[in-house]
């Protein structure tokens, strides 16, 4: 296994596996008041360049929650933003932390810091990918579903980081994925050709949300601006129109379909209220699997 999780594409099958059910399990644990103490005496560092509500305090708790400790920096309180470089930072840092789980724009970013690191560092969001809140997700799909090998997921909205890892996420695990996205907006190019190559089960792009959704078992929403796109917001809302999820387009998909949105949600922009507080939609479970997924992250490389 890799010593950082920068990407899904970097890991096998039976590796992303393990850390499913790792995470299942330290649900189930704690559920049964079970303590868990692996972490104890380790310190991470999270280093958030973007704003973050779920991810910081999941990843927090997580930490706390296997005993270990937790240092948190803003990009604006660290000689990062003021243009520090990057080698030199992640090298200091190696010396006084255990990990580091970064929030940041660029992937460059996560791969400077994972090259010259000598302790793990995983990404909790790039413009390029958002390994860890698909993990979540995935996790949340098992739960509700089963194998997610007889799954058939479908993405709606933009091609963006989560897209991206969606994609890997498919290719690696073997379920059939449909993306939805309006042209000039898909995912990245590069990691969809890879990714089709190597996949067992159909990665589709299309351009119809309603063709995209017919015989989903799960139904992804995300914001159509994302964080630093504040400035397209308005063209993006008229060109995304047509790819709001609402209850006239799950109803396309299988009757027991069940939504996913990783929060923050703009209602009546990707998604209605309606579905968001609908009986399908796991948003709020989804977001509470992220603190189970990162202890099992967490344990997994720091431990």
């Amino acid at each position: 296994m890799s010593n950082h999780l920068l990407s899904l594409e970097d890991f096998t099958k039976e590796e992303l596996e393990c850390l499913l059910d790792r995470a299942i399990t330290l649900k189930k644990e704690r559920a049964q008041g079970i303590q868990h103490t692996q972490l104890a005496g380790k310190t991470v560092a999270l280093i958030f360049e973007k704003p973050s509500t779920r991810t910081r305090v999941s990843f927090e708790s997580a930490m706390y929650g296997l005993g270990g400790q937790v240092l948190f920096l803003a990009g604006r309180d660290t000689q990062l933003a003021r243009s520090e470089p990057l080698k030199d930072a992640s090298r200091v840092l190696s010396r006084y932390v255990d990990g580091m789980v970064v929030r940041t724009f660029g992937q460059n970013v996560v791969n400077e810091l994972a090259e010259y690191a000598t302790v793990p560092v995983i990404n909790a969001l790039t413009d390029l990918h958002h390994p860890c809140q698909i993990l979540s997700d995935i996790m949340t799909v098992i739960e509700k579903k089963g194998d997610i090998k007889n799954v058939k997921i479908a993405w709606i909205g933009d091609g963006n980081n989560m897209a991206n890892s969606w994609i890997q996420a498919a290719a690696r695990l073997g379920f059939e994925l449909v993306l939805a996205c309006p042209e000039g907006y898909d995912p990245d190019s590069e990691i969809l050709a890879r990714a089709q190559k190597e996949a067992i089960k159909p990665i589709t792009l299309m351009r119809d949300p309603k063709v995209a959704v017919v015989g989903a078992d799960v139904i992804n929403a995300d914001v159509f601006a994302s964080m630093g796109q504040e400035e397209e917001a308005d063209e993006r809302l008229a060109l995304f129109s047509n790819y709001q999820v609402n209850t006239a387009l799950l109803a396309l998909a299988d009757k027991d379909a069940i939504v996913l949105h990783c929060l923050p949600a703009h209602r009546g922009e990707e998604i209605t209220e309606e579905v968001l507080e609908g009986p399908q939609c796991v948003a709020f479970d989804e977001a509470e699997n992220k603190m189970h997924m990162h202890k099992a992250i967490l344990e997994k490389f720091l431990a």
